[in-house]
C-alpha cells in the first residue's frame, strides 16, 4: 500500500490530475490487476449476504417503494430485480435503485469501521446491475466488486465524515463508480471524472441517520448508487467533473470536512498491487448497527445471570466514542429510549438493543424490533437504566490499524440493587474473524437460508447458491440469473406514484 498526502490547494496551484486524490483513486481502479482466490471467494459469500437480506425485506415498504419505481423503467437486456425472475429487466440505474434499498433496509450485511463507518457491500447492486446490463461475466463483475470494496475500504481508513455531520455514503458514490469503472474497462480520464461526479453529487447531511429517522436511511445508499451509474454514462460520453473535487479551494474537503488546513493520508494499492480490502469488512449476525454485535453476543451470555429485571438498578456500558456518540446516549437523542419509535431510530439505539438481548437471549430481524416488543413494560423499565460512557482505551481500539488490537464491542456493568456487580466485556462479535465463532460460507448460506425459508420456494433458493457460488466462472449468458424470484403473486405493491 502507498500512503497519499491529500490537503487543499489553492487554485494558484494548479494542481495536477496524476497529484489528485480522484486521479490516484481511477488509476487503481484501471489497474487489470486479477482478483485473488481469497478475495473471491469472500465476494460470492458477501453476494449471498447481500441476496439474503434483500429477499428479508422484500416486501418492506421503502423496498415496495423503490421496486415499483425501478418497475416504470422496463428496459429489454437491462438489469435484474430481487424479487422477480430474470424475464423482468429494467434501466440498470434503477436496478439499482430498487437493489440497493433492499440490501440496506434492515441494515443486515456488511460493515467496515475507521475513520469514518460504511457498508461496503453497497456496492454490489451497482455494479451488478450495470455487467447484467451489459452482458458482461461473472469475472469481470468480481474485478469490479473488488475495486468497489477497495476504494471505499481506502477512503473510510483516512477520512472521516460523520465529523462534520456528512453522511457515510459521500464515500460510497467515488467507489460504486470507480468499481464500475474497473467493471467495464474503462481508461483511467473517464473513471477520474466519474469519481468526481459521483463524490459531487452523493454528499449529503447526517441528519438522515438522527433524530426520528426515516425510510431515507434505506434508500440513501441506493440512490449514491444510481447517481455513480449516471455519473459513469456522462463520463463515457465525454463529460467532465467539478475537480479538483477533493483538494480545490471550493472543494468537498475545504467546505464540508476539515478545511483548508485539512491533511488526510489515504492508503491505496500500489501498481499491480491485489485488491484485498474486502477481507478487511465483516458482515452481520444480529440485524443491528455493527458496533452493537458484540454487545449483542455479551447481553446473550450476561442475561442468563439475570432472573430478575427489576432488580436491576443501573446498567452502565463503556465503550468508543463512535458508539457513545453514535448509538448511545452521547447522542442526546431522546427518541432512542421511545417504546414507539420507528425501527429504523431503535436499530441505532444500544440502550433498547442491549435490553432487549438481555431479556430475550436472541436477535430476531422481525420480532426484536417489533412494537410490542418495544412497549413491553419491563422492558422499558430496563431500557431506561442503560447509559453510555466513552473511555479512551475502547476508542483507540476501535481506530487501531492492528486487526488483533481493533474492537467494537465495550465492557456492560450491571449494578443489582443489593449491591452485586456483573461485569464483562466482549472485543469483536463472535461472528468476526477473531470472534468466538468466525464465519465462513457455510454460514453464510445458513443466513441466506434462514432469512428466505419462509419467502423463497426451496427449488428457488437452491438455484441461486448453487449458481452464485460458480460466479468467478460464470458466462455472461448467466449473470441475469443472479437474481431471486419470489413465487408467482408473493410480491406486494405499493401506491402509485409519479412514474405510474
Amino acid at each position: 500500500m502507498i500512503l497519499h498526502d491529500v490537503r487543499v490547494h489553492p487554485e494558484a496551484d494548479r494542481l495536477p490530475r496524476q497529484d489528485q486524490l480522484a486521479w490516484k483513486l481511477a488509476e487503481v481502479a484501471a489497474d487489470p490487476v486479477a482478483v485473488d482466490p481469497d478475495v473471491a471467494d469472500m465476494i460470492v459469500n458477501r453476494v449471498i449476504d447481500n441476496a439474503a437480506v434483500a429477499i428479508a425485506s422484500v416486501n418492506r415498504h421503502p423496498v415496495v417503494t423503490a421496486r415499483d419505481q425501478a418497475l416504470s423503467h422496463a428496459r429489454p437486456g437491462g438489469a435484474t430485480v430481487f424479487g422477480l425472475g430474470p424475464e423482468t429487466r429494467v434501466h440498470a440505474e434503477w436496478a439499482a435503485w430498487a437493489n440497493g434499498t433492499a440490501v440496506r433496509e434492515l441494515d443486515y450485511h456488511d460493515t467496515f469501521l475507521a475513520a469514518e463507518y460504511s457498508h461496503p457491500g453497497d456496492n454490489i447492486p451497482p455494479i451488478l446491475a450495470v455487467a447484467q446490463a451489459r452482458g458482461l461475466t461473472g469475472a469481470a463483475l468480481l474485478r469490479g466488486i473488488a475495486t468497489g470494496y477497495e476504494i471505499q475500504v481506502d477512503l473510510v481508513r483516512a477520512i472521516s465524515l460523520h465529523k462534520h455531520k456528512i453522511d457515510h455514503v459521500a464515500h460510497l458514490g467515488p467507489s460504486a463508480a470507480a468499481g464500475i469503472g474497473t467493471l467495464l474497462g474503462l481508461p483511467t480520464e473517464t473513471i477520474y471524472q466519474a469519481i468526481q461526479q459521483a463524490l459531487h453529487v452523493t454528499t449529503a447531511t447526517r441528519q438522515s441517520r438522527k433524530g426520528e429517522i426515516s425510510s431515507w436511511k434505506a434508500f440513501a445508499p441506493a440512490h449514491a448508487g444510481k447517481l455513480a451509474i449516471e455519473a459513469v454514462d456522462r463520463a463515457m460520453r465525454g463529460e467532465g467533473a467539478p475537480s479538483p473535487i477533493y483538494e480545490g479551494e471550493d472543494s468537498v474537503i475545504a467546505w464540508m470536512l476539515d478545511g483548508k488546513s485539512a491533511h488526510y493520508r489515504v492508503p491505496l494499492p500500489a501498481a499491480g498491487e491485489s485488491k484485498r480490502a474486502i477481507l478487511d469488512t465483516y458482515t452481520k449476525e444480529h440485524s443491528a448497527e455493527y458496533q452493537s454485535q458484540a454487545l449483542i453476543d455479551l447481553s446473550f451470555d450476561l442475561g442468563r445471570r439475570i432472573t430478575d429485571w427489576d432488580a436491576v438498578a443501573d446498567i452502565l456500558i463503556e465503550t468508543s466514542h463512535h458508539t457513545h456518540y453514535v448509538i448511545g446516549t452521547g447522542a442526546n437523542d431522546p427518541q432512542k429510549f421511545d417504546p414507539n419509535a420507528s425501527r429504523e431510530t431503535l436499530d441505532h439505539s444500544i440502550m433498547y438493543i442491549v435490553a432487549v438481548a438481555l431479556q430475550d437471549g436472541a436477535w430476531h430481524h422481525v420480532h426484536s424490533y417489533a412494537p410490542e416488543r418495544a412497549r413491553r413494560p419491563d422492558t422499558v423499565r430496563l431500557w431506561q437504566k442503560i447509559r453510555t460512557i466513552e473511555t479512551p482505551d475502547w476508542t483507540a481500539r476501535y481506530h487501531a490499524e492492528d486487526p488483533a488490537v481493533k474492537a467494537f464491542g465495550g465492557r456492560i456493568i450491571i449494578t443489582l440493587k443489593d449491591g452485586t456487580v456483573i461485569a464483562e466485556e466482549r472485543a469483536v462479535a463472535n461472528a468476526h474473524i477473531l470472534g468466538k465463532t468466525p464465519w465462513g460460507r457455510a454460514d453464510y448460506i445458513r443466513k441466506f437460508r434462514t432469512l428466505t425459508e419462509a419467502i423463497l420456494d426451496p427449488a428457488e433458493a437452491d438455484r441461486f447458491l448453487a449458481l452464485v457460488q460458480r460466479l468467478p466462472q460464470l458466462p455472461a449468458a448467466d449473470l441475469p440469473a443472479l437474481t431471486v424470484a419470489l413465487p408467482p403473486g408473493a410480491l406486494t405493491r405499493g401506491r402509485p406514484g409519479l412514474f405510474d
